[in-house]
């Protein structure tokens, strides 16, 4: 018995599950196809060049940028294309 999946789904079926499937907005119980990503980087811990990625739906758009622009960590926002390389970092 895994305590983990007492719930039904673990979170591990979740992740496989975004990996096979659409691209989903990554904020917080969003389950919106992306149509954005923002590049992000921690300059503490991250070189300069290194671009972390989260995805956006319209509607979460600005909220998501607004919270990373207020820690001093936003790059910039470009629309998202399934076929986009940097999506391997989303999430």
């Amino acid at each position: 018995m895994n305590i983990f999946n007492l719930g039904g789904a673990g979170l591990g079926s979740q992740e496989s599950d975004r990996a096979s499937g659409p691209a989903l907005c990554s904020r917080k119980g969003c389950r919106e196809g992306a149509a954005w990503q923002l590049l992000w980087n921690n300059p503490r811990i991250h070189t300069p060049e290194r671009r972390k990625v989260w995805l956006s739906c319209n509607e979460h758009r600005e909220w998501l940028e607004d919270y990373l622009q207020t820690r001093g960590l936003w790059k910039e926002t470009v629309p998202f294309e399934a076929d986009d390389a940097a999506v391997g970092e989303a999430r």
